[in-house]
């Protein structure tokens, strides 16, 4: 066999080889193993309650794990900023909201991830209503008599948040800003946690998503005396906006959604998408979702992204503008 010939031989086997391994990893299809949906924030919150329903929805779409991993701390910002280290490829997660992707990137600059560089946007799962609570022993019976004693006693009342950057946090930035009242802000890892000290009457009052506080509301343990959204929740029909109740331009709604790590295959991302799109769309979930709060209208990743920066360029406003700090 001449030289060239046994060279061409050669080629082809190699050639062949790869041929057949090429078909052999091709064929290792997302998901391959369980995927890991990060909870920035503690247990018993919202995003916690959340996550949980949709993430037991997709393990059964997936066909795969998935588990919920609570990395509470820092507003939102530990848990969010694992996600953007993690690999790009579909398998670490992140139930983002406004205070990780809106607010934080505002209040907070040197935080250590860019929430318009490092994430994919995947789905804009809902937003939903905060409400203003206080404890049951509270005197004032509304939110015009809590404000009146508020300024009465500058500085005398605290309000407790699931932490700095939530849009909890901010409801009570906005209360101050436009209410000109001077309340003292006590961030917690959670909002599981900072209603708990509020039914305790460990601190007078919160805001808190609807979600978690209509069954304590329903309870006795706390009293609503009003929503920060600028319509009232459909979940609490009979309590006020603070708009109603005299705060001027009071609007603030708090948002859930998914995010990946940047550079997830755009396959990943838009399957993701669609079962998520599924998910909502049945039944059994509108009705868990209603029942949160939450209202949802059908998004693209690449609409989520743009309502990500708008949501990011208005907190950036806000907070210049009520010269907000961080704690």
């Amino acid at each position: 066999m001449s030289a060239r010939r046994s060279f061409l031989v050669r080629l082809t086997c190699v050639a062949g080889g790869l041929a057949l391994a090429v078909p052999s990893f091709a064929q290792d299809p997302w998901p391959a193993k369980p995927i890991k949906l990060v909870v920035p924030f503690a247990a018993g919150g919202t995003s916690d309650i959340l996550a949980r329903h949709i993430g037991a929805q997709l393990q059964t779409a997936l066909k795969q794990t998935v588990i919920v991993d609570n990395k509470g701390g820092a507003g939102g910002v530990i848990g969010a900023d694992s996600v953007a280290k993690s690999p790009a490829d579909g398998y670490t997660l992140l139930l983002g909201t406004i205070a990780t992707h809106a607010i934080n990137p505002a209040l907070s600059p040197k935080i250590p991830y860019n929430a318009a560089k490092d994430f994919s946007p995947i789905l804009l799962l809902g937003s939903i209503s905060n409400v203003l609570l206080v404890t049951p022993t509270e005197p004032a019976k509304n939110a015009k008599e809590l404000i009146a004693r508020a300024k009465a006693k500058p500085g005398s009342i605290a309000f407790a948040s699931a932490g700095q950057g939530t849009s909890q946090h901010m409801s009570g930035e906005m209360l101050k800003l436009l209410a000109g009242v001077d309340v003292l802000h006590v961030p917690y890892k959670g909002s599981g946690p900072a209603i708990q000290d509020v039914i305790a009457g460990q601190v007078p009052m919160s805001f808190e998503t609807v979600t978690v506080a209509l069954p304590h509301i329903q309870a006795g343990k706390v009293r609503a005396l009003g929503v920060t959204s600028s319509r009232r929740s459909p979940a609490l029909p009979d309590v006020p906006t603070l708009q109603e109740a005299g705060v001027a331009g009071f609007d603030v709604a708090s948002w859930q959604g998914l995010f990946a790590p940047a550079g997830t295959p755009p396959a990943i991302v838009n399957r993701l998408n669609s079962e998520l799109q599924k998910i909502i769309a049945n039944p059994e979930t509108k009705a868990k979702m209603d029942a949160l709060g939450l209202i949802y209208s059908p998004n693209s990743p690449k609409q989520f992204a743009d309502f990500q920066l708008a949501e990011q360029a208005k907190w950036a406003k806000v907070v210049k503008d009520g010269n907000v700090k961080p704690d």
